[in-house]
C-alpha cells in the first residue's frame, strides 16, 4: 500500500476528529483549488447536501480572500434558507489560514455557529 500524502493524512485526521465530536450536526465542508473555492453543508446522517456555494459563476478571480469571504456569506444565507444554524467546520486537509479562514469568518458573520 502506497504512503499517503501529507494532505491526505491531514484530511483523514480532521475528518475522524469531526466524526467523534459532531453528533448529529451537519458538516460545512470546504474545498480549495488554485482558481476557485467551494463550500457545502452536508448532512452525513442522510448523505445529502443541504446547501452549497462556490466561485464558479464569478467573473473576477475566485482565488482570493475576498471571493472566499463572499462564498462564506453565500453559504450562510443558503444554510439559513434551509433551516440550518449550527454546523461543524470541515477544513479537509487545508490549513485554517488565508482563504479557508476568510470563508469561515464570513460564514460566522452570516449567522452560522461553529
Amino acid at each position: 500500500m502506497a504512503k499517503l500524502s501529507l494532505f491526505e493524512r491531514r484530511r483523514r485526521r480532521v475528518r475522524t476528529a469531526l466524526r467523534k465530536r459532531s453528533g448529529d450536526k451537519p458538516r460545512l465542508s470546504v474545498h480549495r483549488t488554485g482558481k476557485h473555492i467551494y463550500a457545502q453543508i452536508i448532512d452525513d446522517k442522510d448523505g445529502k447536501t443541504v446547501a452549497a456555494a462556490n466561485t464558479l459563476g464569478e467573473k473576477s478571480s475566485g482565488a482570493n480572500v475576498d471571493a472566499a469571504a463572499k462564498v462564506g456569506k453565500d453559504i450562510a444565507a443558503a444554510a439559513k434558507k434551509a433551516g440550518v444554524t449550527t454546523v461543524v467546520f470541515d477544513r479537509g486537509g487545508f490549513l485554517f489560514h488565508g482563504r479557508v479562514k476568510a470563508l469561515a469568518d464570513a460564514a460566522r458573520e452570516g449567522g452560522l455557529e461553529f
